[in-house]
């Protein structure tokens, strides 16, 4: 079994924190924001929140020696939702409904009205999401991975691999059922083993009878590495409802097609050349995989 290393754990209100080796990774999970707190994010944004909205949770990585900071959270996640009207690339889902839901969201008799100190404007209402997290500091950056580095990779097997888990923490960021018509959420995972950190972040979207959609980031580093590196892998797939539906298990049992674990895996179990090439027709530029590195010097 491996070894486990010296770590400290602190626990305060809504926040977590592991200290091992150079890093501290801190993780906020607070209740979904207050009417005061919306306003104030609405008015930021420009544009109506999710349903659930965790405007005060956030993860963020921090190399102690180097100041390298890494961070997740709900108002960042929202910046990358689309503003405006879509356009090529942007993966607009145009359904019969989506008028009438908008028009529940900018509508002052709605029961979940848009702020009035904020022009209504468009946006997309999927509430699409490509955030990979981002650097607090400009001094750092990622670069495209080499192909040939075995250490620009995130190593699978390792993370299979019955080590034990010294901190486990699953943040969400916003969620929101889409006037009832599907789901759209975003949600980070990380978990710290003896020798590595693992983040997934996740955004999951399914519009009943459309499509499904995941973008995924995952961001590896191995305690061992000299300098210290972060992998970060970001992908994106795509597919029709009906195809995801036919992966169920028990053909009348819809269950599973709530669950983002169970629509990750099936868009996964689907050949790549439709779910990262053709995906559901809307042109979403964010299809396939994209992995990069971040040298910590």
């Amino acid at each position: 079994m491996t070894a486990v290393p010296p770590h400290k754990l602190s626990e305060t209100n809504n926040t977590r924190r592991i200290d091992i080796f150079s890093w501290s990774i801190e993780t906020v999970a607070a209740p979904i924001i207050n009417a005061s707190e919306s306003d104030t994010l609405q008015a930021t944004l420009g544009i109506p929140l999710p349903e659930m909205t965790f405007g005060n949770n956030s993860l963020e990585l921090t190399h102690n020696p180097s100041g390298f900071k890494y961070r997740f959270d709900a108002e960042n996640a929202l910046k990358h939702v689309k503003r405006g009207e879509l356009e090529a690339g942007d993966g607009g889902i145009k359904v019969g409904y989506a008028d009438a839901w908008l028009k529940s969201r900018v509508d002052p008799d709605s029961s979940i009205p848009f702020t009035k100190t904020v022009a209504t404007k468009p946006y997309d209402w999927t509430y699409t999401s490509t955030y990979p997290g981002h650097l607090v500091d400009e001094r750092f950056s990622f670069v495209p991975a080499d192909p040939n580095n075995p250490h620009h990779v995130i190593p699978i097997a390792e993370l299979t691999r019955l080590d034990p888990i010294l901190f486990y923490a699953e943040i969400p960021l916003y969620e929101d059922e889409l006037h009832d018509n599907g789901m759209s959420q975003v949600t980070i995972r990380v978990r710290v083993m003896p020798t590595s950190f693992f983040l997934l972040a996740r955004f999951t979207l399914r519009v009943d009878n459309v499509l499904f959609r995941t973008c995924d980031t995952r961001i590896y580093h191995s305690f061992a590495s000299s300098p210290p590196l972060i992998v970060r892998e970001y992908t994106g797939w795509e597919a029709p409802y009906q195809e995801i539906k036919k992966q169920l298990p028990i053909k009348n049992d819809l269950t599973p097609l709530i669950d983002p674990n169970f629509v990750a895996k099936s868009l996964t179990t689907l050949p790549p050349s439709l779910t990262q090439e053709k995906g559901a027709g809307t042109g979403w530029r964010a299809l396939g995989t994209h992995l990069q590195v971040a040298t910590i010097l």
